[in-house]
């Protein structure tokens, strides 16, 4: 969705709010697809700083169809978007791109600025519990619905110098 801030960026002292729907219908990074099932408008303050040169603040929030870190079940995960950037109009001289990263012309790319804030905001474990157990590496039954009786030893490999000796020295029958 791009919104238009030429009227903002060439009126000193100007400031302009409004709702601007997000068009992504889903969100894509390393990590997978992840279908938004809920958001939010994007509401947008701009405000003129001076001359071609605009301040943007704003917020919106997404719930995402996401998995389960542990045991991989469907999970809906909120993400909260807060933006607050400085944006530049392109006949302004300015030295950092990051000004001009989400504008085309004078218009403002919203869809792309809360791609780049979701990036940011995307929760570093995704848990559908806070106690989740996760699946049995043997088997792979999701524990969280029972235990599944698989053998889940797992033997110190410090002592594995100890057992090939115990197994050598064993007397024959």
């Amino acid at each position: 969705m791009l919104v238009d801030l030429s009227d903002v960026l060439t009126t000193e002292g100007k400031v302009w709010e409004t709702e601007v729907f997000i068009g992504l219908e889903s969100f894509s990074a390393k990590a997978g697809t992840f279908p938004i099932t809920e958001k939010s408008p994007f509401r947008l303050r701009v405000s003129n700083l001076e001359a071609g040169k605009v301040r943007m603040i704003g917020d919106a929030r997404l719930v995402l169809k996401t998995e389960c870190d542990r045991c991989l079940t469907d999970v809906l995960t909120e993400v909260k978007i807060s933006v607050d950037r400085i944006a530049v109009s392109p006949d302004v001289e300015s030295e950092e791109e990051e000004d001009r990263q989400f504008m085309e012309d004078y218009q403002l790319d919203v869809d792309a600025l809360v791609q780049s804030e979701m990036i940011v905001n995307w929760p570093f474990k995704i848990l559908c519990k806070e106690d989740c157990k996760g699946i049995c590496p043997k088997c792979g039954q999701n524990l969280n619905m029972g235990m599944c009786g698989c053998d889940t030893f797992v033997p110190d490999p410090r002592m594995a110098v100890l057992k090939d000796i115990f197994e050598s020295n064993k007397e024959v029958e």
